[in-house]
């Protein structure tokens, strides 16, 4: 009888605890981190955009990187020719308020930049919602924002992580996920006084329907091994090439590049891939730069257009083009080679998806709204302002983009919500203060959202002008 109570007792309590804590339970794992559950860990769950891209508050991260670990970032910076921490950034990179002071290398002349290997990854610990994950890989991220905030000796650095990096070294974080998520991208908010702009355009180009990666808020702690230190708020960004293909297009078995190139000429160099690599199949973007520069281009334009249209898809690339134009995204293709992805869908070729979208929304336009003097280094917008059917195209959608998305009432709203989010983050309960924010002052974030605003009816009334 004694026996069968035991029994009874176990079954009793088995059947109280939460299944979604116990399915496909290494006991391994469990006993390394017992705040392990399926639903937030696991890689058996569909991605939690409700938990982790809130769109109505502010979420909270906590990550130890250690003093060692810090130690080692700033060496392999020093290795990679990246600068040292805090010697040579002259000013904070926040001023301005508009997207940063000055256009970095490459400019409308169209020449590839070369930034240097990525930094290396380290292993780090994270916090979120009373859980915690181990041996997550965190590594810096960027250019010019990157390197400005560096050499200025800011500690608000934008980063990356990656919550399976180290699993062949510990065996127990196996295919670890954060709520679904592989990888998750973090945005400073370099040279961006508002703080809302990379959030707040991808919103703007997924409203307009572009493809563009989910964010939210996050305030973000990090002990640099002298205890958490409060580094003001961030962007989280999804990543392209993790859950936003398979969310938005339904699939993501097509190639997906991230490229550096201007599209004058094909060299696998330039177009890095995100998946496929063993096949090394290079052909869809190949064929698409071959087609876009093939010399009937001028002497028979409908068959330069439909033979360019099986690789890629101008009528969504011509609408990207709308769109960033109109907002004004200079560092992009057009001033830049790269912050974009390309997505090869299985019925409709070729997609353009924008990223990196920190320097949005300024008054620093490198490509015209008419898109006159644009250079042949930069074909895929120079061919499009001189094709009838397609530049007919740009101005429709741009029109239709001013007229239904991008409106006063619209954007006004949008940045009202993104700012009061955050505003108690910035400069109310806890505020972003050296050397851990971008902001030289709190004066600069309270000065920005006017800023935003009178941009949106400046280019407004630029548009009228152009398609009237």
């Amino acid at each position: 009888m004694k026996y069968l109570l035991n029994a009874l007792l176990i079954l009793s309590l088995l059947s109280c605890v939460d299944k979604n804590t116990t399915d496909d339970v290494d006991p391994e794992t469990v006993a390394t981190n017992p705040d392990w559950t399926k639903a937030s860990h696991s890689n058996d769950v569909e991605p939690d955009y409700n938990t982790v891209f809130p769109q109505d508050k502010v979420n909270t991260l906590e990550i130890t990187i250690g003093k060692t670990n810090w130690e080692a970032i700033k060496a392999d910076m020093v290795a990679k020719s990246k600068g040292t921490f805090g010697v040579g950034g002259g000013t904070q990179p926040g001023g301005g308020g508009q997207g940063g002071g000055g256009l970095p290398p490459g400019g409308n002349g169209g020449a590839v930049p070369s930034f240097g290997e990525e930094p290396e990854y380290v292993e780090t610990s994270i916090k979120f919602n009373g859980k915690k994950w181990e041996n997550v890989g965190f590594r810096l991220k960027g250019n010019s924002t990157l390197s400005s905030t560096w050499r200025s000796g800011i500690y608000k650095l934008p980063f990356r992580l990656n919550f399976d990096k180290y699993e062949d070294t510990h065996p127990e974080i196996n295919d670890q996920r954060f709520y679904g998520f592989k990888e998750l991208s973090f945005s400073a908010g370099v040279k961006d006084n508002s703080l809302i702009r990379e959030k707040v355009t991808a919103d703007i180009f997924r409203m307009a329907g572009i493809p563009a990666a989910q964010t939210s808020f996050y305030k973000v702690y990090i002990d640099f091994g002298d205890g958490h230190k409060y580094c003001g708020v961030y962007t989280m960004v999804e990543v392209v090439d993790d859950t936003m293909l398979k969310k938005q297009l339904g699939e993501d078995a097509g190639n997906i590049y991230k490229p550096e190139s201007n599209f004058t000429s094909f060299s696998e160099a330039t177009f890095e891939k995100k998946n496929n690599k063993t096949e090394a199949d290079f052909s869809d973007v190949k064929g698409a730069i071959t087609a876009l520069n093939a010399s009937n281009r001028t002497s028979d334009a409908a068959a330069w257009r439909a033979n360019l249209e099986k690789y890629m898809n101008m009528d969504q690339f011509v609408k990207w083009l709308a769109v960033n134009t109109t907002l004004v995204n200079w560092d992009t293709y057009g001033g830049m080679a790269h912050n974009h992805y390309l997505y090869n869908h299985s019925t409709q070729k070729l997609l353009w998806i924008p990223w990196d979208n920190n320097e949005a929304l300024t008054s620093q336009e490198r490509v015209k709204l008419n898109l006159s003097g644009v250079a042949t280094t930069w074909p895929l917008i120079k061919y499009v302002s001189e094709d009838q059917v397609y530049y007919a195209k740009y101005k429709a959608y741009v029109k239709e983009f001013n007229d239904n998305t991008f409106t006063t009432s619209k954007m006004n709203a949008l940045f009202d919500n993104a700012t009061n989010l955050i505003t108690p983050f910035v400069n109310g309960s806890e505020k972003e203060a050296a050397p851990y924010s971008n902001l030289t002052n709190v004066s600069q974030f309270t000065a920005a959202l006017p800023i935003l605003k009178t941009h949106v009816v400046t280019r407004n009334n630029a548009v009228n002008a152009f398609v009237k």
